[in-house]
């Protein structure tokens, strides 16, 4: 799942196969987290 978010790859498939698995959604969550950070929104319009 790291490496599908870390490139261009549909991360649709690897986090299929990673919950199948019986991986937990905070697993998933962290995983996506490690890679592309947390949104944090601007307080400015």
């Amino acid at each position: 799942l790291k490496k599908a978010a870390e490139g261009t790859d549909n991360v649709l498939y690897p986090m299929r196969e990673a919950l199948k698995a019986r991986a937990t959604v905070g697993e998933v969550c962290n995983a996506l987290r490690e890679v592309w950070g947390t949104y944090i929104p601007s307080d400015t319009f």
